[in-house]
């Protein structure tokens, strides 16, 4: 059982409460008291008198300042035996002291002792020392707790961690598939190491970075490799640990932590997640409080104000910095921006060989292939599958990862967990007519991707799924290519209506729709590809920030947000009667291929290619991925 000071101190206290009031009446009598009480009876003052004129009575001791007396005297009744007994006096009887010395009575009298003011007083001393003293352990351990009452005081203190030299175990080796943000920041670290390389010929280092990209890229990873690499004091903090319910706080924590870099500068300050403080001021409804704004503003004067901050080099990193304050980002304060975004098929293939190191990977197993196979993924999503791969190998009493791991693990990311394959029925059916309409569009038609593999067996929400692998990658893609995708998409619903008739299509096709809408949309509004012609009409962010986009107003009139919904409904409809045609005239070969689908569940790229090939002619597409 764990030990706990804290149980300890409760339990504790009780206890030397009761103890006290024990102390005080075990001491609240003196030594005079136990003295008295020695004698056996008592005796009236009255039959004291008489004994004492009847001379039976031998000797009489004075306690407590003649208040109590112990007399030896023979009592007639038990044959004159002596015994002691107690008498009370009264206050006032100087005669007693005569009349004692005219019997020849022997007496003494003893002064009172203050033994027991001593005990009181330090029964009245210890008890407060061990109270004390127990709360002080009480509020010294729960200070070291979260939220405990020992942290009152350290609201303004800052929460940065704090490492002399950082040890964190990643390097820039250990960082792959981002190249150019690398090359960007080893300049950082070779200037903290060798500034006279830079300051020889005037340059100076940026006294800010900051890394922008999507989540899973490698930006808290980089910031790692950093204080690895540069051998100086680092700091890292979360933007959120600025902010605190209490007005001022966010402030005097920035001011603490700049306090402390400049006491160990030259040294690095890493901020994660820095959109959390440094949003934008006065932005309006829910544009943010006066908390976080105090908090951003002496942010930007520590990081270039009145006194400057030389040799602390700040690096922080955001996915939003779109919604970061203007003054945040000017020259001073961030001078650099880097870009840390989704690798290419390269970068997948270096940041595969960083994760591979540590697994067991059967040999056959080409990692070019993988990187080919996930076009879109972040090392994050990279590093995630490995391990799914792993987990999977595991499961299966494996001793190292092959291709069936790593495909059910893509698909695993991608789509979901693997759901139970459906029993051949009507919807199973329905299902693979769906499926290989999406399938049959994306073969036929020349500017669509390539078909990776067709399944019937459900992940996640979907009951089927078809698998496209981009051919190349690209950041421009042509309108053709954009029509392409939308009949492709359009195809499963372009099979039931041909098969079943208009009356028996589902809501599989939900999903498809909301998604050849958005193209559609796009094409018209954004990248002019309409009647309309070359004009962007929306914005081109895709996320609204509250306070600032929340009460835009349309950028065109209702005449042309007319014009938009009919060019956009012209689109979809060229699109679906494109795919209705595919659909007619390849009947047969789609009666085959679903025969087979539902026969075998799951239908890779090559083979459903080469089962069309028998039936039309399958156009040249660029080099694909070769199927896992």
């Amino acid at each position: 059982m764990k030990f706990s000071w804290r149980v300890l101190v409760l339990w504790t206290l009780p206890a030397l409460v009761i103890g006290f009031f024990f102390w005080q009446g075990a001491f609240s009598s003196s030594p005079a008291d136990l003295t008295k009480n020695t004698a056996s009876t008592r005796m009236t003052y009255g039959r004291f008198l008489e004994y004492l004129d009847a001379e039976q009575i031998s000797t009489v001791d004075f306690y407590e300042g003649g208040r109590t007396a112990i007399v030896q005297t023979k009592d007639p009744e038990l044959d004159n035996r002596l015994q002691r007994v107690r008498v009370d006096l009264p206050i006032n009887a100087p005669e007693l002291i005569e009349k004692l010395e005219e019997k020849g009575v022997n007496f003494a009298a003893h002064p009172m002792r203050n033994d027991g003011a001593i005990w009181g007083l330090l029964g009245n001393l210890i008890f407060p020392i061990l109270l004390i003293t127990g709360l002080f352990f009480l509020f010294r351990r729960s200070s070291n707790m979260p939220g405990g009452p020992g942290q009152a005081m350290n609201f303004g203190k800052s929460k940065a961690r704090f490492q002399m030299e950082a040890k964190t175990g990643v390097k820039f080796d250990d960082v792959a598939g981002i190249e150019e943000a690398k090359e960007e920041l080893q300049e950082v670290v070779t200037f903290l190491k060798q500034p006279e390389r830079f300051t020889a010929v005037g340059a100076r280092i940026p006294k800010g970075v900051l890394l922008v990209g999507p989540p899973g890229t490698g930006k808290t990873l980089l910031a790692k490799a950093i204080a690895g690499e540069a051998g100086v004091p680092f700091f890292s903090i979360s933007g959120s640990e600025f902010v605190e319910m209490f007005v001022g706080v966010g402030a005097s924590r920035v001011r603490d932590l700049f306090k402390k870099a400049k006491d160990n500068a030259p040294c690095i300050i890493f901020i994660d997640e820095i959109d959390a403080v440094g949003r934008q001021r006065g932005a309006g409804i829910g544009g943010g409080n006066d908390e976080r704004e105090q908090t951003l503003n002496q942010l930007l004067t520590e990081m270039d104000g009145f006194e400057g901050n030389s040799g602390i080099i700040i690096i922080a990193a955001t996915n939003r910095p779109d919604v970061l304050d203007a003054a945040l980002l000017r020259p001073g304060r961030f001078d650099r921006q880097v870009t840390v975004d989704a690798p290419d098929i390269k970068g997948r293939l270096e940041v595969l060989r960083v994760h591979a190191r540590n697994k067991k990977i059967d040999e056959s197993v080409s990692l070019e292939t993988i990187a080919r196979r996930t076009p879109g993924f972040t090392g994050a999503d990279l590093a995630n599958l490995l391990n799914e791969a792993a987990i999977l190998t595991a499961r299966r009493r494996k001793e190292a990862i092959t291709l069936l791991e790593i495909d059910d693990a893509v698909d695993r990311v991608v789509a979901g967990m693997e759901g139970t394959p459906l029993v051949d029925s009507k919807s199973k059916r329905l299902i693979a007519y769906h499926e290989i309409g999406h399938a049959l569009v994306g073969t036929l038609l020349k500017d669509h991707d390539p078909v990776q593999k067709v399944t019937l067996i459900p992940r996640g929400q979907a009951q089927g799924l078809t698998w496209f692998t981009p051919s190349e990658e690209s950041g421009l893609i042509t309108r053709s290519q954009l029509k392409a995708r939308i009949t492709g998409a359009l195809g499963g619903r372009a099979a039931e209506d041909v098969i079943f008739g208009r009356d028996e299509i589902t809501t599989g096709a939900g999903n498809d729709l909301q998604q050849v809408t958005g193209m559609a949309r796009q094409m018209v509004t954004r990248f002019g590809m309409s009647d309309l012609g070359p004009l962007s009409l929306e914005s081109q962010s895709g996320e609204v920030f509250l306070g600032r986009d929340w009460m835009t107003r349309s950028e065109y009139s209702e005449s042309i947000a007319a014009r938009i919904d009919s060019q956009v409904r012209t689109i979809v409809d060229e699109c679906y009667k494109s795919a209705l045609d595919i659909m007619r005239n390849h009947r047969s070969l789609m009666d085959r291929v679903v025969d087979l689908l539902i026969e075998k569940e799951t239908i890779d790229g090559d083979e459903f290619r080469q089962i069309v090939s028998e039936y039309a002619e399958v156009p040249d597409k660029p080099q694909f991925a070769p199927s896992l």
